[in-house]
């Protein structure tokens, strides 16, 4: 179907919001059609289709075709002007962030009687690994991407751990804490958890030489903040974002659209693929239980799924549940990502 809607003449622009276990091989068909594109991150599963986004966006490039990815904090005033003043020393030499998205959980129901399987798990992407590349890629890559922007850098390295305590998550782990290091030493530490009863947050902070930042928060009051102590106190604030925030889904399309309009260069998805390859790192250091080097997730020629463009509804799923209904989850030192 898609293949249709690219051979309309009249389509100008396409917008690409499948399960991005798919996106890579729709990007690349969209610019060799000839198409302005918008596409949801993350905007691969897997190294073989990050290397096919950075090729389709080189040749976007060559074409002079916008594209622009789903990283809406890259166009959010609040964050640009924070980001501004931390590149100016606001905080000192950056040493140390830590990203949390931690709440209720990914839920995968039993396929009903009879149910074609492949459908079943496209229709509930968030649970299969192949499809979304499981929740700390779909979900947690904004606060990674959020967390390389502040550093200016993406990580050279990432280890991890992680797990599934709760089999009802799918194929994936319900649960990750990575390490990444910056070629300065400089450390990342990302928190991922998805279950009910437990602690919930959602919020991304940096600490420097001299204060730390609040880039976001899931608490009543979402301003960033910039303070001269590691504590954050009230009373050791310099400054915050006080101005109304524009809607950073409407300024990302803004750009895509303004960028078709004026005829001026825009392409995004290098830096949506780079910070695709820093998440990518930290789950493959859980589910591997390797120590993952960017080269390594880079240059891997691993694949989720093989052949995804030639899958039909009578294409066998590329993971089945086993005989008590639940389907296998990573196991370090045995799964093999890289």
């Amino acid at each position: 179907a898609y293949k249709a809607v690219l051979g309309l003449s009249d389509v100008d622009m396409v917008i690409l919001a499948t399960p991005p276990g798919f996106r890579p091989i729709h990007f690349a068909a969209a610019i060799a059609a000839g198409k302005h594109v918008f596409m949801e991150k993350p905007v691969a599963v897997c190294p073989t289709g990050i290397n096919m986004v950075m090729a389709a966006g080189k040749l976007a490039a060559e074409k002079k075709l916008a594209v622009v990815a789903g990283t809406q904090r890259r166009h959010e005033p609040r964050y640009i002007e924070t980001m501004k003043r931390i590149h100016d020393g606001a905080i000192g030499d950056l040493n140390m962030m830590r990203i949390y998205r931690v709440h209720g959980p990914v839920y995968c129901p039993k396929p009903p009687a009879g149910a074609n399987e492949l459908a079943f798990q496209i229709q509930h992407p968030f649970s299969f690994n192949w499809l979304t590349g499981g929740f700390f890629i779909d979900w947690h890559c904004h606060n990674v991407d959020v967390a390389c922007w502040t550093k200016g850098a993406w990580p050279v390295s990432a280890q991890a751990m992680g797990g599934r305590c709760f089999p009802e998550a799918g194929n994936l782990f319900d649960h990750y804490c990575v390490e990444y290091t910056f070629a300065d030493g400089a450390k990342l530490f990302a928190f991922s958890r998805h279950m009910n009863g437990c602690w919930q947050d959602y919020a991304d902070f940096a600490h420097g030489s001299k204060g730390a930042a609040v880039l976001m928060t899931s608490l009543a009051d979402p301003k960033t903040r910039i303070y001269k102590s590691q504590n954050m106190a009230d009373s050791d604030l310099v400054w915050q974002f006080g101005e109304p925030d524009p809607n950073p889904y409407h300024a990302e399309w803004q750009v895509l659209l303004d960028a078709i309009r004026q005829d001026k260069p825009h392409n995004e998805s290098r830096r949506a693929a780079e910070a695709d390859v820093a998440a990518l790192m930290g789950r493959m250091a859980a589910h591997t239980g390797a120590y993952i080097t960017w080269d390594q997730a880079l240059n891997s020629n691993v694949e989720l799924v093989s052949n995804v463009d030639a899958m039909t509804l009578e294409t066998p799923a590329p993971l089945l549940a086993g005989p008590d209904g639940i389907y296998p989850a990573p196991l370090p030192g045995i799964t093999k990502e890289c």
